[in-house]
């Protein structure tokens, strides 16, 4: 496809004041005929394109730059038809010189006569080789940290589980001293009332029963009896406490519950821990404090807390008192204090509480996920509110807000 002769002539009239735009350009420029022959270059283009000056005027791209010729080509039939630009095509290719891939940025304008007809093609090629690498090493960047990343969390994920099942751990072994303590009182009146029971039969088979006698036995058993049943019920009480609170923590599943009667029986496992350490344990529950959310979840932040609280609130033997009460916050939701009235925290420490892996007893083996566990299960399992209030020597106190109804779940810990 060629202009009109008379338009070629007024063309080259033109072709002096263009030179000396192109000439002082930062950009590659190029002046391209209909037939895609090169009518105008600036030096910097034949730097990007490896050819020189001469080496393009007068010849076609197909002569110059074969490998991009039949994009060129199309790129200008479609100026010519149209009328209108075509901007923004990345172009990719090498050096004629060089067998490293460079990258482009072209725009494609037409460039008209007076008259309106379109005489030759105006090409302004920005090399981009640069900001391509950039973006593919960011790329990789990106990629590599995200892979790091999930990495990270399966790790964290990993230690999140063991962290739950160290704190099931504290519990059984303090459930077991709850169980042992009733046990072996059954086992010893038990065996004391054997013992009678063997000595009356023996009394009986003699001939030589008297009434005391039979009197005593009956006042020994039925004392025996009352001390068994509350000494097994309270065993069984436990079994079943235990139970309900080890399936909730397991199982993370969703049911109804009673808010007050959970908390009471989770710290309840802490208590002979609580009393070695010479650590009074305070628990206020108001009544009716039905909730429909997760009561895994809910056991596993008060244990947390509680094991946080014996771990660093009463370094070297310290006694105190941890004080817990939970009570109605408006009609949906509850409120739950959690305080002590131990060594408190530093500034720098309370900022970073609930930062994974930060713990200021790694030297004593702790991980760092206690509190942020707690601060997890609050807002995302159980969508609800946790505040931290703690000085030096002043305590700490934590303060959950929870909805009743718990939102759907969201994420899974």
């Amino acid at each position: 496809m060629r202009s009109s002769p008379a338009s070629e002539v007024m063309l080259v009239s033109t072709l002096p004041a263009l030179q000396l735009i192109y000439d002082t350009a930062p950009i590659g420029l190029a002046c391209l005929s209909p037939d895609c022959r090169y009518l105008l270059i600036n030096q910097r283009l034949t730097e990007i394109c490896g050819i020189s000056v001469e080496g393009h005027l007068g010849h076609t791209v197909r002569d110059c730059v074969p490998a991009l010729a039949e994009s060129v080509e199309q790129i200008v039939r479609s100026i010519m038809v149209t009328g209108e630009p075509v901007i923004g095509i990345e172009v990719a290719g090498q050096r004629a010189d060089q067998l490293d891939e460079r990258s482009w940025v072209t725009y494609w304008h037409p460039l008209r006569m007076p008259n309106g007809e379109i005489v030759a093609v105006n090409v302004a090629a920005e090399e981009i080789t640069e900001r391509k690498r950039a973006e593919r090493e960011i790329r990789g960047a990106r990629d590599a940290a995200e892979t790091a990343l999930r990495h990270l969390r399966d790790i964290q994920d990993s230690l999140i589980e063991a962290e739950k099942l160290a704190a099931l751990g504290r519990m059984v072994a303090g459930v077991a001293h709850e169980i042992n303590t009733p046990l072996g009182s059954s086992l010893t009146v038990a065996s004391t009332l054997q013992r009678k029971a063997e000595q009356f039969a023996a009394d009986v088979a003699r001939g030589n029963l008297r009434r005391s006698t039979l009197i005593g036995f009956l006042e020994l058993v039925n004392d025996a009896s009352a001390q068994l049943v509350t000494n097994l019920g309270r065993a069984a009480e436990r079994v079943q406490s235990f139970k309900q609170v080890a399936a909730d923590q397991t199982e993370s599943r969703r049911r109804s519950f009673d808010a007050g009667e959970l908390t009471g029986q989770v710290l309840s496992q802490f208590a002979r821990q609580l009393r070695q350490r010479g650590i009074a344990l305070s628990v206020n529950c108001m009544p009716d404090l039905a909730m429909d959310s997760y009561p895994g979840p809910f056991g596993q932040a008060l244990t947390n807390l509680t094991v946080n609280a014996m771990t660093h609130a009463f370094p070297g033997g310290q006694r105190g008192t941890i004080n817990v009460s939970i009570g109605p916050s408006g009609q949906e939701h509850i409120a739950l204090s959690f305080a002590d009235d131990g060594c408190g925290m530093a500034p720098d420490v309370e900022r970073r509480a609930f930062d994974p892996f930060f713990t200021t007893r790694r030297h004593d083996g702790a991980s760092g996920l206690g509190l942020h566990i707690v601060h997890s299960i609050v807002v995302d399992r159980l969508g609800g509110q946790l505040r931290l209030e703690s000085k030096p020597g002043g305590g700490t106190q934590f303060q959950l807000v929870l909805p009743r109804v718990a939102p759907a779940r969201r994420t899974e810990l």
